[in-house]
């Protein structure tokens, strides 16, 4: 109760703040564009469930944003090819991002076991691991979507064109293409388990110990 009230407090924080800048000076803080939505994307130290829920809401509305003028693009654009390839791996990014935050979130509801002392909160760990399953199915489709913006950065055409300026995006890029990172993988194994675990506790009786 105490974070999700925090993470309110933050929004409303942000509000106050934008409410308070002269008009004339409001403008150009305006957050219309994809890259300026990614800006707000943040990973701290130490990240509790609403920071992950905080950065899950600016990310996508960077998903659904336009892109600014290429002039004002996170890399420097020089052509059309430059342009294209670098929508694409923008949009591939962000994926990965949102399923980032959505597996943060999703191993705070996760039980790795269901020990026969927990039959007092079964109904509690179910509703946990129904979160938990949640957001790791939710991680599946962002995963999905990664894929395609990556296959579409891969073909052919851009086998020499590297935005080097984004070099972090480029090697996710080329790690899906070569298998090294496959996140269905990954969240289809933990789904498995997980359901596994909320299968042992269907099957628990509700007991006191």
């Amino acid at each position: 109760m105490k974070k999700s009230f925090s993470f309110i407090v933050k929004i409303l924080f942000l509000s106050f703040l934008f409410f308070l800048l002269p008009e004339k000076n409001a403008s150009a803080y305006m957050i219309k564009y994809k890259e300026d939505w990614y800006k707000l994307y943040h990973v701290h130290y130490q990240q509790y469930p609403d920071d992950c829920i905080e950065n899950i809401y600016w990310l996508e509305k960077a998903l659904q944003a336009d892109f600014c003028n290429p002039l004002y693009a996170r890399a420097k654009i020089t052509n059309e090819k430059e342009w294209e390839k670098y929508r694409y791996i923008f949009q591939m990014h962000i994926n990965l991002k949102l399923i980032e935050q959505h597996v943060r979130l999703g191993r705070t509801f996760d039980k790795k076991v269901a020990y026969f002392y927990d039959a007092p909160w079964k109904d509690e760990y179910l509703r946990n691991i129904e979160k938990c399953l949640s957001f790791y199915k939710a991680g599946l489709d962002y995963w999905r979507e990664a894929q395609l913006w990556a296959e579409k950065a891969n073909v052919k055409e851009f086998n020499f064109l590297f935005i080097t300026e984004l070099q972090n995006w480029e090697d996710e890029r080329e790690r899906i293409k070569s298998g090294e990172l496959d996140w269905g993988k990954m969240l289809e194994r933990e789904i498995k388990r997980v359901e596994g675990v909320k299968n042992d506790f269907l099957a628990m009786e509700s007991k006191s110990y």
